[in-house]
């Protein structure tokens, strides 16, 4: 019997045709069936794909992604993992040392487009393919597939018997149409970056042996048939006559497909608050059982975190699965490495669903836009696992009151470090994987962080939702999410996503002079870092009394809300332009104690030692 959709995803169909507000988006709708030789370790697929092509433009070819094919000697991903300067341990020169057996590989036997054979030609991951008849505008088309694969030995999230001996995880396993969009085809080759897809519906159906539990970001169909729910695979009941079962998942509105498969899963599944399914999947028996089992409550609460923070989850289930070589997120689905204690389980777990918000629903290109990606579910992540503590949910851990102070550290010591490269930087060509990492996770989040230092905790809060709301189902850019933060706040910041995505500037002020003038005191500011920022300086007297003295960013034109119980006196717009800032504080030098710059720490500031003038007694 086949299971229901819920009801929401009845609008889906419609949502692509609204597209953003200023561009359109192509369409998939994927079929696929998949026959596993687990003795040989390759299957064989069939698929049909109904292409809609929304653009305005008439396309004479397509290309789709073979990612398998990275896992061969010499491959681009190889040869790049063997020169960059700090190799991912994951990979160095172990695809390199692949034997025939081990290696992956896609072989496509056959391709027609409305049922006549095109030609098309293999390049590593990539699947040039030239139509004899064009798609045209507003048309939708249909392609149908034959290929064979074999999946690889384990190297970087998809592969067969990883680490902790999880027999499949696939991801990235299939022919995938490239993306196209505004700025033309995405056809980038695969070296174990990032990730960018087409918005679809898929329909896929997995044939293998009946001791093996297959989990995926689907919904699955035939339950009964399979034995879903029940124990481990070995409980099945119902079984129909034959050496393999059917298992047959529907996802609509993603733009990804990922399942994983073993003989020893086990499979237990919770009703969380928000009304979603969430499974939990993993090979039971070692020590880790009490964390997996401890980790259903823990996500359940940290879902509502989420929802409240960042918008509703939009799916109806969600599934937390042993496999891949860390974690790595996918539609209604994560992969992530099961053998550890529960403070890593938690905090792996956290930040691969809340992939679902940042990635899987806001569906930026991750290849130009890592940090829209990994920077702001890192920063997420810092908020859900700090409620968390604060829930006491997590064992010795407490909450703190600034969460980011961590990503701040780590921006420091990638702006001084002679590695940074811009956040606009594609990510398969960043020199370093230092400097790709410390860009994408921690730059990125710093970016949100920082937003709400420049336009207000109300408003940022605000703009966060609304950025959800406005984005969601479609594949926003870096200009995108900034508007939306304008529009919120009413304030411009171009000048913020310039200097922060497009170079490697830095922030980095001073408190230069404190001295008497007259019946006042005159302070003078240092900009000694080439990026400007709006200026929060507050000021305790000898008194004890507080005062906040903030100096906007000309280019913002407009002020952020005044926010908390310290007296708050706006000063004049503060340029860019200029290497110092004076302002008067109408007290006697005599009467004034300390003077600090930024004093929440929420600018990123790479020398924090020279924001601070106190009082020398003589």
């Amino acid at each position: 019997m086949l299971k229901k959709l819920p009801v929401l995803f009845l609008l889906f169909s419609s949502l692509y045709t609204q597209a953003q507000p200023d561009r359109w988006q192509q369409r998939v709708n994927y079929e696929m069936n998949i026959d596993m030789d687990v003795a040989k370790n390759q299957y064989r697929g069939t698929q049909r794909l109904s292409y809609t092509n929304n653009s305005p433009d008439t396309l004479d070819k397509v290309f789709y992604h073979l990612h398998f094919n990275a896992f061969q000697p010499g491959s681009m991903m190889d040869v790049r993992s063997r020169n960059i300067a700090d190799a991912d341990g994951r990979v160095g020169s172990r695809i390199n040392s692949l034997k025939p057996e081990e290696q992956g590989w896609i072989k496509v036997n056959s391709l027609k487009h409305k049922g006549k054979s095109v030609k098309y030609e293999t390049s590593e991951t990539i699947l040039e393919v030239t139509l004899n008849e064009p798609v045209l505008p507003g048309s939708t088309t249909v392609f149908e597939m034959e290929w064979d694969a074999q999946v690889p030995l384990q190297i970087r999230r998809s592969g067969r018997d990883n680490r902790e001996g999880v027999r499949y995880s696939m991801t990235q396993w299939y022919p995938k149409l490239c993306e196209y969009d505004y700025q033309g085809w995405h056809s980038n080759p695969y070296i174990a970056r990032e990730f960018y897809g087409v918005w679809g519906d898929f329909d896929v159906t997995i044939s293998i042996d009946k001791n093996y539990l297959v989990a995926a970001g689907g919904y699955l169909q035939n339950p009964q048939e399979v034995g879903y729910g029940y124990e481990t695979a070995g409980q099945v009941v119902n079984r129909p006559s034959g050496d393999k079962l059917k298992w047959h998942f529907k996802t609509p509105n993603v733009h990804d497909f990922a399942w994983a498969a073993d003989p020893e899963y086990t499979h237990t599944k919770i009703d969380a608050e928000d009304g979603t399914v969430m499974h939990f999947v993993w090979q039971k028996g070692n020590k880790y059982d009490e964390a997996w089992e401890k980790l259903p409550a823990i996500m359940n609460r940290a879902r509502t975190h989420m929802n409240e923070h960042f918008g509703k989850y939009p799916y109806g289930e969600y599934s937390f699965i042993q496999g891949g070589d860390g974690g790595m997120e996918y539609p209604l689905a994560t992969l992530i490495t099961g053998n550890r204690g529960l403070s890593s389980l938690v905090g792996v777990a956290v930040h691969e669903q809340l992939h679902s918000w940042y990635q899987m629903v806001l569906g930026s290109n991750e290849s130009l836009y890592a940090w829209m990606d990994e920077g702001f579910t890192s920063y997420a992540e810092d908020i859900v696992m700090n409620e968390l503590a604060r829930d006491g949910m997590l064992p010795g851990k407490t909450a703190v009151e600034n969460p980011f102070a961590g990503a701040y550290g780590g921006y420091v010591q990638l702006a001084t470090s002679g590695s940074e490269e811009p956040l606009s930087t594609h990510a398969d060509h960043f020199n370093t994987n230092f400097a790709y990492g410390m860009a994408a996770y921690v730059k990125g989040a710093v970016f949100l962080s920082q937003m709400e230092y420049i336009i207000g905790k109300q408003s940022f809060e605000k703009g966060l939702l609304r950025y959800f709301d406005t984005w969601k189902f479609k594949h926003p850019n870096a200009n995108d999410v900034t508007r939306v933060f304008e529009k919120q706040s009413g304030l411009e910041l171009d000048w913020y996503k310039e200097d922060w995505v497009n170079t490697t500037n830095t922030i980095n002020y001073a408190v230069d002079t404190v001295y008497a003038d007259g019946r006042s005191t005159k302070v003078v500011i240092g900009r000694r870092g080439r990026m400007a920022m709006p200026l929060d300086i507050q000021v305790t007297y000898t008194n004890g009394d507080k005062e906040l003295f903030y100096a906007p960013l000309e280019s913002m034109r407009g002020l952020k809300p005044a926010e908390g119980a310290v007296k708050r006196t706006v000063l004049p717009d503060h340029r860019w332009v200029d290497p110092t800032y004076e302002f008067v504080i109408s007290e006697r030098f005599k009467n004034i104690e300390k003077i600090e710059i930024d004093p929440a720490q929420m600018m990123a500031d790479i020398e924090l030692e020279n924001n601070v003038w106190v009082r020398e007694e003589k």
